[in-house]
């Protein structure tokens, strides 16, 4: 029997504020890493969240949301308030965004972390300070861990595109798994195909690099060839989580099939298609049950499994 993979997920934790046309407010949980730590712990596996949260009402939202999944939270206090993206919708559903995010982190905490497995991606590998201390943790770990990577570029933060494309890059290059939307690959390389700019990924160090097409599937590359997933037919009512959803499902199943931690590195590698292939069927289940629902409400191990079902 495969041993039971220990996920750390690095990275922030952020309140979705949602101001609509007749001043109500809504606050929902958010923040991608975050999102992806939620969608672990639904599906069972065992998940440490590394991250930032403010002694305030939105930080214990963040605390109950999270724990309610069986996450657990190694927290870096903050001195200001909780992180917030502000959304203000007009009469004709047009949001105009306003973002309050910081992003540190504590790293003689992520420095005592022995996990089997780390994923970190979004604004926690742009925003400083915290943003070298997540590198920094990255190259440490990875003698003893797989690593994952998810961009999932927010343009407004990333800075000069020409200051961003060698930060990514220098990630990817850390990572044993890459997945990055079209949308993402498009605003990096403009100029090159989405799935030509998957390959390059791919010569840089991962073994396997995912790219999420929305309504069109996924397809993947590895070393031994690529994998088309085809697109679920779903009534959508939004695509919030989508992406969380998709590399949640993707890094549970990976680590049960001891492709991930550093003994399952080189059987990673070595995989065939057909071997990954239900992999990526099975992520793309769960991102289509996450956008068949509003907000990010990522399956549980018993939802997803009667969908496939």
């Amino acid at each position: 029997m495969t041993a039971r993979t220990s996920h750390l997920v690095v990275g922030e934790s952020v309140v979705d504020v949602l101001v609509r046309p007749d001043g109500r407010v809504e606050r929902h949980p958010g923040g991608s890493p975050a999102n992806v730590a939620l969608g672990l712990g639904r599906l069972g596996r065992d998940v440490t969240l590394l991250t930032r949260l403010g002694r305030d009402d939105d930080g214990d939202l963040l605390r109950a949301h999270l724990g309610s999944a069986g996450v657990r939270l190694d927290v870096t206090d903050a001195q200001g308030p909780t992180s917030t993206a502000r959304a203000v919708l007009d009469e004709h559903g047009a949001a105009t965004y306003e973002l309050d995010i910081a992003w540190s982190l504590d790293l003689a905490a992520a420095a005592r972390r022995r996990p089997t497995h780390v994923h970190t991606g979004s604004l926690a590998t742009v925003l400083q300070p915290g943003a070298d201390v997540v590198h920094a943790l990255l190259s440490a770990v990875r003698g003893g861990a797989t690593v994952s990577y998810d961009p999932n570029v927010r343009p407004g933060l990333m800075g000069p595109r020409a200051d961003a494309v060698p930060a990514v890059e220098r990630l990817v290059a850390l990572s044993d798994v890459v997945k990055a939307s079209e949308d993402d690959l498009r605003w990096l390389y403009p100029d090159r195909h989405p799935v030509d700019v998957a390959f390059r990924w791919l010569a840089s160090g991962p073994a396997l690099v995912v790219v999420t097409l929305g309504a069109h599937g996924s397809v993947a590359v590895t070393p031994h060839g690529v994998i088309e997933s085809a697109p679920r037919t779903v009534d959508v009512a939004d695509t919030v989580g989508a992406g969380d959803s998709f590399m949640a499902a993707l890094l549970a199943r990976l680590g049960d099939g001891g492709l991930l931690g550093a003994s399952g590195r080189r059987d990673l590698r070595v995989a065939p298609t057909a071997r990954l292939a239900p992999v990526l069927s099975w992520a793309a289940q769960a991102a289509a049950l996450t956008v068949s629902r509003r907000g990010a409400d990522l399956p549980d191990a018993a939802e997803l499994a009667r969908a496939c079902a």
